[in-house]
Order: structure tokens, then sequence, then C-alpha cells
């Protein structure tokens, strides 16, 4: 069996690691094919295909898409994209302007609870000055004493309800769905065991990604208990969705490492069925 792992980000987003790293990490634990999906950003994947050739692994081209719905912000990956198809490089330009906006009144309102220097903190700890986000804030209230981890930072600060958490408008499903197949790509949820949804909303969700052209749901994720495996594969089945599998990775000793998930239920049906790419790398990995 093949190891695949199709989520994962570098320091181009909200990951410690650059990109040539992330890779070489993912070689090492055994990964035959790896997809950087950085957050509203793909400046990351030449450095990952340069590497990637080097290490010997397949590197699959994608990206996470930050999109609205149902009054709650859901991930979209994008999966074989073409980076540089300039309808889905026009809709990221978009977001990453939002984002420099968001870090800015994430920073104010932290501020009206008595925590000052926010943005500046976090700005340090973003490699890529566009994507200052809400990891790069918790990692600065980590390293300021107000928060023990970053679970509880985001318990504490940065979540709905809590100082550090702005209402932001991101993109619509429609477009996520529109650039990523616009881009040749496929679109799959990320992380749905994640989201405050109820069983209704999750299956309207569902429905109307499914009815924008979405192809795959995430059922094996770092972000999911392994509890919810089984209810997230028979979602995929239910909806004629195929199914991925992604650490979600961000830094060493955060969560879940590259690679490091078990296989997919035999009832899935894979998202990367088919792909060529994989085909040479079953071959290596038999001889």
């Amino acid at each position: 069996m093949l190891n695949i792992d199709l989520h994962c980000h570098s320091n181009v987003s909200d990951g410690v690691l650059p990109p040539a790293d992330v890779v070489a990490r993912a070689a090492a634990n055994g990964v035959h094919a790896l997809a950087l999906t950085d957050h509203d950003d793909v400046s990351g994947l030449a450095a990952a295909q340069l590497a990637a050739g080097e290490a010997g692994l397949a590197l699959i081209p994608g990206v996470e898409i930050s999109v609205s719905w149902g009054g709650q912000t859901v991930h979209i990956v994008g999966l074989r994209i073409d980076p540089l198809n300039p309808e889905l490089a026009a809709g990221l330009h978009g977001i990453r302007l939002g984002r420099i906006e968001r870090a800015h009144r994430m920073s104010e309102d932290l501020a009206r609870s008595g925590i000052s220097g926010a943005y500046e903190g976090a700005h340090g700890y973003a490699a890529n000055k566009q994507m200052v986000g809400r990891t790069h804030f918790a990692r600065w209230l980590v390293a300021q004493g107000h928060a023990p981890d970053m679970r509880s930072a985001f318990r504490r600060y940065l979540t709905r309800g809590n100082p550090g958490y702005v209402d932001h408008e991101w993109a619509s499903l429609e477009n996520a769905v529109r650039w990523i197949r616009a881009s040749g790509g496929t679109a799959v949820v990320a992380h749905p065991g994640r989201y405050a949804f109820n069983a209704r909303e999750l299956h309207l969700l569902l429905d109307a990604f499914r009815a924008l052209g979405g192809e795959g749901i995430e059922v094996i994720t770092g972000s999911h208990h392994p509890s919810e495996y089984g209810k997230f594969a028979d979602l995929a089945r239910a909806f004629g969705l195929k199914a991925s599998r992604g650490a979600d990775f961000h830094a060493p000793g955060e969560g879940v490492d590259i690679g490091r998930l078990p296989a997919l239920p035999h009832y899935c049906k894979p998202v990367w069925q088919g792909w060529p790419e994989l085909e040479l790398q079953y071959s290596v990995s038999m001889t």
C-alpha cells in the first residue's frame, strides 16, 4: 500500500517548516505521495516540487481555501491544481488581502481584553507576511505566557465568543469550488469533524458542495478522532464522495505527523484512485 498524505502546511501559511523541509520530513516518514495544501497561497509549491523530485516522492499540487458557509468558516482543499491558473490566482490573492485586514482586527480585539502588541507578535511568527493567521497569534500567545499550549490558546482566545475572534467573510463555497475546478483540480471538504454543524447542517453543506462539482471529503485526518473515521467514511459513501487522507500537519510536536495515519476504510473510494502520477510510485514501492 502507498502511504499517501494529502493535507499539510509549510511556513508559506501557518506551518513552521519551509516547503522543502516538509517534503523531506514526509520522505523520512515513508510517504510516497504528498499534497502541500497551504492556506490560500500556492507560492510554496515550486520549492516543494523540486524537493520532491530529489526525494523520489510524488508531489500533488494543492491549496486549502478559506470559505464562509452557514455562518462558519469551512475549508476546501484543492488537489492536483494548476497553481498558475489565472482564475485561481486572482481568487487566492483576494483572500490574502482580507487576511491582513482580519489580523489587525484580531489584534485590536485582544487589546480590548488587555493583551497588547498581538499583531506585531503574530507577524513575527509568520514567514509569509501576507498570511498572518490564528495559528501565528496562538503561537505568540503561548510564548507570552497567556496560554500553556496551542490547544489552550485556541480554547481561551481566537474562537467564537472569546477575545481575538472576529467575524470575517471569506470566499463563497461556489467560488472556491469553481476556482479549483477551473485549475483542473479536485475539490475536497477538509476535516468536516471540526465544524460546529449539526447533522442536518452538515448534510446541507455536502449536498451544496456536491451540486457545485465538489468530489471528495476528508475521512482520515489528524483533525478527526479515530472514533469519527467510520462516521465520515459512511458520509462519503452516502453522498457519493471520494475519500481523502491527510494529517493536516503544521509543525513537529503539534498534532499528527505527516504520513502517520491509518488507511482508509476498505469500502471507501480513494480520491487518488486513477491518478497517473501514483502509478510510478506504486511500481517503485513494489521493487
